[in-house]
């Protein structure tokens, strides 16, 4: 890759809030040091974010942290911690706090090992809050008011054809109350060879405005990350596949179904060059349609016309996912075992 620009700064922690998954401690903690950098590959990249932009540590000590989602009502950042069945929240000027368990996997009888917690989440049209279960091997709606969560869930896709589903993983919904997720084999104990697996592929669904599923796509590896472009029009999807990581983008009809596309992105060799290694994962659409995946190396900046161009690198943890706030200047990601923040013109 020719590098029109290129420009470092370091990312170093300015403030760090205490967070534990059992505690609501709010001492702030000593600053950490730099954790990151952000590198801009194109001139365009520069109206993004602000090459000496730093970043922040606002939650740790997660397992996994995932799925988060700003509620702009609420002024709140809400986000998964997938191996311990749990929803955290965070609000500027507080630690994060558990919001709600169990948040994917319901049954009493323990599991045998895969991902039980619910991984992405997204509101839908109305500002209700949708979640990938993981666990339960479903996507469901919350029933309880955002301020007041209790796992009381609406299910509102639990198999295709009477077949379960592996374990959805992330989702979107768009202004018709079409609901798009993908469903790799990630949550189950034993992935691809797991003998509750009755799906033989790994798809990526539609649960159209009646509440009927269609299944879009068969033929990706590892589909992972999903998001819709700003006028709904194009359907993104990742593949974390091991090997050959890549983004697609696909036209959609006005029912909301796929009518042509393809890859956008292939990741391979920015996998075979990065520091930390990882496939494509999950990402959201600036003001502009730019994509912010997460994937090898930190967030991943994609022109729609899938030129890479820039990266927030996160050193030594892979990343899993990030959020806009509602005015899309903040961005947050989850990064393993930690949550970040990054105003991206501050």
């Amino acid at each position: 890759m020719k590098n029109i620009f290129f420009v470092t700064a370091a990312l170093c922690a300015i403030s760090m809030y205490s967070c534990n998954n059992q505690t609501d401690d709010k001492t702030t903690a000593t600053p950490d040091s730099a954790i990151g950098k952000i590198e801009i590959y194109d001139s365009s990249a520069f109206k993004l974010i602000n090459s000496n932009a730093t970043l922040e540590v606002i939650g740790k000590n997660f397992t996994w942290s995932e799925g988060p989602v700003w509620i702009a009502a609420k002024q709140m950042l809400l986000f998964t911690d997938v191996p311990e069945n749990k929803i955290f929240q965070w609000k500027a000027g507080d630690t994060t706090k558990l919001y709600l368990t169990p948040s994917g996997y319901t049954a009493a009888i323990k599991r045998d090992g895969g991902e039980d917690g619910a991984n992405g989440l997204a509101l839908d049209k109305d500002g209700r809050l949708l979640l990938c279960q993981s666990g339960n091997r479903q996507v469901v709606r919350l029933n309880a008011p955002l301020d007041s969560p209790k796992p009381d869930f609406t299910v509102l896709s639990a198999n295709y054809n009477g077949k379960k589903y592996n374990s959805p993983n992330d989702l979107v919904a768009d202004s018709k109350s079409n609901i798009y997720f993908t469903d790799p084999i990630y949550g189950l104990p034993k992935r691809a060879e797991d003998p509750t697996r009755e799906l033989k592929f790994e798809g990526v669904y539609k649960i159209d405005a009646a509440g009927k599923t269609s299944l879009l796509i068969d033929s990706i590896t590892n589909p992972n990350g999903i998001a819709l472009s700003l006028d709904e029009k194009i359907l993104y999807v990742a593949s974390s596949e091991d090997t050959h990581p890549k983004w697609f983008a696909y036209n959609l009809d006005e029912k909301g179904d796929i009518k042509s596309g393809g890859v956008l992105l292939d990741g391979t060799d920015l996998k075979i060059k990065a520091a930390v290694k990882q496939g494509a994962d999950g990402f959201k659409l600036d003001k502009y349609g730019n994509i912010f995946s997460a994937g090898p190396d930190g967030i991943n900046i994609i022109s729609p016309a899938g030129k890479l161009l820039g990266l927030i690198k996160v050193y030594v943890r892979k990343t899993s996912n990030c959020a806009f706030n509602e005015t899309k200047d903040v961005l947050y990601i989850t990064a393993d075992d930690i949550v970040l923040r990054v105003k991206l013109h501050g």
